[in-house]
């Protein structure tokens, strides 16, 4: 299998299902409380202006993220909204109720990227803040952004370890570790079943999780040719940045999933997945059935075949 095929899927956990995205479309299976498997399948209708960006370095990682964002969150909203619902109560919902969710439904976009973006603010500028304060003490460039880095490790290692205590989180998590078994399960060209997936790793090189913490490890780096004082400037070119940091950490990303196989490179990308350990969780066998629905219909789109291995309930 090429390094192409391989590349063109990718997924996200929501709650009780899990997305994935083919190259025709976006799918996501839920598993309701009646133990059916509802679906939401979005054609993918890439933006021609965004398409071009997607092809520049850089500029294609800023892109990527900021419309995985928008519509990652379209699909979290609708497994929010499914999981409780049973099917007999699907009748009862009159046209206008509809549309209402309909128009919610296209605004959530903007809200996903807004929120990616004030994230982003809030974990970039708070350990600038922090380490600015011990200035007196470590007054040089070097000490004060190997300060920051060492704050934003904390903040986002103690922020993801906070939110995996929480039941609901903990379920995500297993389900993310269910899209990444089955994502290797294809890569590996291995037949679709439960069995066969349950013996992949949960962790994979091209995970928003390792995303995340390059952001933190390039970052730094960028920041070193940045002058740190005064303190309103160092707020500014932080904010300036971002979208530097983002972009050449999308292209760490890709790098460390193309070297993964060449045994003296492969070590680039483990960083990403030790943070894996804690935002993948190894997932229960319906979860799995989930993801693989999902993933099935997603190759069904995509008009490639598969061996089923699973009884989907529709």
């Amino acid at each position: 299998m090429s390094d192409k095929q391989t590349n063109t899927y990718g997924g996200q956990a929501v709650i009780e299902g899990v997305m994935f995205a083919g190259k025709n479309s976006f799918v996501t299976a839920v598993r309701r409380n009646d133990e059916s498997i509802d679906y939401l399948t979005v054609e993918r209708q890439d933006n021609p202006k965004l398409s071009k960006l997607k092809k520049i370095p850089i500029l294609r990682g800023i892109a990527a993220i900021i419309h995985a964002s928008a519509n990652g969150t379209k699909h979290l909203n609708f497994s929010s909204e499914r999981y409780g619902v049973n099917p007999e109560d699907d009748a009862q919902i009159v046209p206008e109720e509809k549309k209402s969710k309909l128009a919610m439904i296209i605004g959530i976009g903007a809200v996903g990227v807004l929120s990616f973006i004030f994230g982003k603010l809030i974990f970039t500028l708070t350990p600038a803040l922090v380490a600015d304060f011990f200035d007196k003490w470590l007054p040089s460039r070097f000490e004060q952004v190997a300060l920051e880095g060492f704050l934003k490790l904390i903040l986002l290692l103690a922020y993801v370890y906070l939110v995996s205590l929480t039941p609901l989180i903990k379920r995500v998590f297993q389900y993310h570790g269910a899209e990444h078994k089955v994502i290797n399960c294809y890569e590996n060209g291995l037949p679709l079943t439960v069995e066969n997936v349950q013996k992949q790793s949960r962790l994979h090189y091209r995970c928003g999780s390792s995303f995340m913490l390059f952001t933190v490890i390039v970052g730094v780096i960028v920041y070193m040719f940045v002058a740190t004082d005064p303190l309103w400037w160092r707020m500014v070119n932080r904010i300036l940045l971002l979208p530097i940091v983002i972009g050449l950490s999308f292209e760490v990303l890709q790098l460390t999933n193309k070297v993964r196989d060449i045994p003296v490179l492969r070590f680039l990308g483990y960083p990403g997945l030790w943070l894996q350990l804690v935002t993948t969780k190894e997932p229960k066998d319906d979860q799995v059935e989930v993801a693989l629905a999902s993933f099935k219909k997603v190759l069904e789109n995509d008009s490639v075949q598969v061996n089923s291995g699973i009884k989907i309930v529709r």
